[in-house]
């Protein structure tokens, strides 16, 4: 047996023994994301992430949740970055000191949407007017019911329409507690009228005889924000990787990205981080 076969066998049963050098690979970089079903089901970030994967090799694992469930799995140190869509609830993330910046990343608008027939007879008004004339007519109405961004915003329609929400529910307004997704399959199937982010009106396939009545209204405007979670509340945040996501996300490179991403020819987002 030559030397170089015999040193071959030695380092072999060295290794086998536990005692050698023991090969290492290392696990790619990567962050959690706490986002809202929104961004997930309307399919942006299957467009989006493999971009910034191929930019800078981080590895970006989604948790999509209602906005305000995404926050709180901020708040426990569950993520590393929120991409969102409630300002007043983003602004108390930011008080409380759950992050130091937040950034405008994107937007698009919120639709009403309802059965063709449009029983209630709401379409083409402004968005104030139809919800206060579904609730008189008490026509079925889905909402998600998951502290989202999409119910919250529904939720203030209904206080600025004055409508006593509490007072007037009934059979007639299905809270799910799920996101836009199941939601809108919902009102699919019991012909209902629901609040909807268009991006994922678009992206949804399960349609029935359901359509867009309400839109263009100023007050159905919404704002996408980023921000890196705190690393003072929660040292295990990924600073250097996640601040890498929110600078491409506002970056020219990230805004093109969002803005390419179409279905049916129809553009989902609207980049406005320059703003």
């Amino acid at each position: 047996m030559d030397i170089l076969r015999r040193g071959v066998l030695t380092f072999g049963l060295i290794a086998a023994l536990g005692f050698g050098p023991q090969l290492v690979l290392a696990e790619p970089a990567s962050i959690i994301v706490a986002s809202t079903t929104s961004t997930e089901q309307s399919g942006l970030f299957k467009h989006i992430l493999p971009l910034f994967k191929d930019k800078t090799g981080i590895e970006v694992k989604v948790v999509a949740l209602g906005t305000g469930q995404a926050l709180d799995v901020a708040r426990r140190g569950d993520a590393d970055v929120v991409l969102v869509h409630d300002r007043p609830a983003e602004e108390k993330f930011l008080a409380e000191g759950f992050a130091k910046a937040r950034h405008d990343v994107m937007y698009n608008d919120f639709v009403l949407i309802g059965p063709k027939d449009d029983p209630a007879g709401v379409k083409g008004l402004d968005v104030l007017e139809a919800f206060r004339k579904l609730a008189a007519a008490e026509a079925p109405f889905v909402s998600r019911g998951d502290r989202s961004g999409t119910h919250n915003a529904e939720l203030r329609l209904w206080k600025n329409a004055d409508v006593d929400l509490a007072a007037v529910r009934g059979e007639w307004y299905r809270d799910v507690g799920q996101g836009m997704g199941p939601a809108l399959n919902t009102a699919s199937a019991s012909n209902a009228y629901l609040l909807a982010d268009r991006g994922t009106w678009l992206s949804s396939k399960n349609r029935g005889d359901l359509t867009i009545l309400v839109e263009g209204d100023k007050r159905l405007f919404n704002q996408y924000g980023v921000m890196l979670v705190n690393p003072e509340k929660h040292p295990t945040v990924k600073v250097k990787e996640g601040q890498a996501f929110v600078d491409w996300l506002i970056s020219k490179d990230g805004q093109d990205a969002i803005a390419a991403y179409k279905i049916g020819g129809e553009q989902l987002f609207f980049p406005n981080a320059a703003n």
